[in-house]
């Protein structure tokens, strides 16, 4: 079967041939330009798809490319859950993961093809059409990647678990239906490797949004956004991020570049030319709580992304898309992968492991720190950064410190007292007749006499 490579570019653009593991193969671009919003629409795009440059060229000399990488290197997804130390006895049992999604489709004899090559057993995807979406795949240079990345990597990451894909028009109202309908169907994780820049969203949207991300939270679901493919700018002049991985109630998922399958080789992710993972500080959302003691930049704004994992379209993952077999990168990749993580963890534990950014701020040890590279404004630190967030987890080692995380006291309401009963007040006494005396004084008031008896 020929293998491609697919990389994330703007709309319609085509990079330059690679080589790959097998025959000379071509990159592609990959998707049609999103539209300028249309008054209160966002038409979303999954990371990687960029708006027009006629709206706003990049900055030129914005991004500084990482060194070059060897073109033929790509994982699989059940190598990379090595590499990412999920814990090997859990699959996902008993979790539901929902992938959104704006336009394609998926082929399930390809998907039970490409799991049954890597030895798994997957159940068929739950297919939910929302607002008259239909599955309908055709184009792999389309939006058919993005479902094929989303349904292969989480499969394979979490082959236990009950794959579930949300349909919806590519549209603002389409977009924030598919995420509704996901909460009311109590999935455990939801993935979205869809947004936009922040600037692109009206208010009411992101409102809208984050009221369903609270409800969320509150189920107890796991929400995961890919932090976008456009370096600091997000496609726009400027510094920009994206949203919903933006959202405080979001899980924010960076990249990174893994030109070796070794812990010393993974850095940011940045090719160049404006294609490097998405992060930066929010121009809308002042700083969660759970981040406050990590040094964001600014100290005031919310800071993106939280978490990474392997994006780089040139150490990019396997995936079947319409047939053949592709080799995907961007954040869109992430997304799934923490998505199947939080479907691991919560099998293993016996709970929802639900929303996990104040659990990864706090705890330590889980992670391991990219020291390396760029986004184009900002640079990899020990510690939080806006290029990969707390780092890429080692899954086993999380494990282990969600379960010895003493877990926050569930607030009660406070018990209101029973009403006390009174004492009983005694019953007065009747009211008698007024008795009648005659007093009798004579003299000077000597002899005073009561009903004929001398007083005095």
């Amino acid at each position: 079967m020929e293998l491609k490579s697919y990389i994330k570019r703007f709309g319609g653009a085509i990079a330059a041939p690679i080589e790959a593991t097998a025959a000379a193969t071509q990159t592609r671009g990959v998707r049609p330009q999103r539209q300028q919003p249309t008054r209160n629409l966002v038409q979303a795009g999954p990371s990687g798809r960029h708006v027009p440059t006629a709206t706003g060229p990049r900055q030129p000399g914005q991004v500084t490319p990482n060194a070059a990488s060897p073109r033929s290197v790509s994982y699989s997804p059940k190598q990379l859950s090595a590499f990412y130390g999920f814990p090997t006895n859990a699959t996902g049992v008993g979790t539901k993961i929902a992938v959104i999604e704006l336009g394609g489709g998926y082929v399930q004899a390809d998907l039970d093809q490409y799991f049954t090559a890597m030895g798994l057993t997957v159940k068929p995807v739950i297919f939910h059409g929302i607002d008259g979406a239909k599955n309908d795949p055709g184009d792999p240079d389309g939006p058919d990647a993005e479902v094929m990345l989303d349904l292969c990597i989480a499969g394979a990451m979490a082959p236990g678990t009950e794959l579930h894909c949300y349909m919806a028009p590519n549209t603002d109202a389409g977009f924030l239906h598919a995420i509704e309908q996901a909460i009311t169907d109590g999935m455990t994780a939801i993935s979205i490797s869809w947004g936009a820049p922040e600037a692109l969203w009206s208010s009411s949207s992101i409102t809208a949004y984050n009221a369903a991300f609270q409800r969320a939270a509150s189920a107890g679901i796991t929400v995961t956004a890919a932090a976008g493919d456009s370096g600091s700018s997000d496609g726009l002049p400027g510094k920009n991020v994206d949203f919903p991985a933006s959202s405080p109630l979001v899980l924010g998922c960076g990249g990174t570049s893994l030109p070796v399958l070794n812990t010393m080789s993974e850095i940011v992710w940045n090719d160049g030319g404006g294609i490097a993972t998405g992060g930066g500080i929010s121009a809308l959302f002042s700083i969660p709580t759970y981040q406050s003691k990590v040094n964001v930049p600014g100290g005031k704004f919310r800071g993106v992304p939280d978490v990474a994992g392997n994006a780089d379209p040139s150490t990019g993952w396997n995936v079947i898309i319409d047939g053949s077999r592709y080799i995907i990168g961007g954040t869109s990749a992430v997304s799934p992968m923490w998505a199947a993580l939080a479907a691991c963890l919560t099998q293993v534990l016996g709970k929802n492991v639900g929303f996990l950014n104040s659990a990864l701020y706090s705890l330590t040890g889980w992670s391991r720190d990219v020291l390396s590279g760029n986004n184009g404004t900002y640079s990899a630190r020990a510690g939080y950064d806006c290029c990969t967030g707390m780092g890429v987890p080692v899954g086993t080692k999380l494990l282990t410190a969600l379960q010895s995380a003493v877990p926050a006291p569930t607030p009660t309401p406070t018990p209101t007292p029973a009403p006390t009963t009174p004492d009983p007040v005694p019953t007065p006494p009747a009211p008698t007749a007024p008795t009648t005396h005659t007093i009798v004084v004579t003299g000077t008031g000597t002899v005073i006499t009561v009903d004929g008896r001398s007083v005095v």
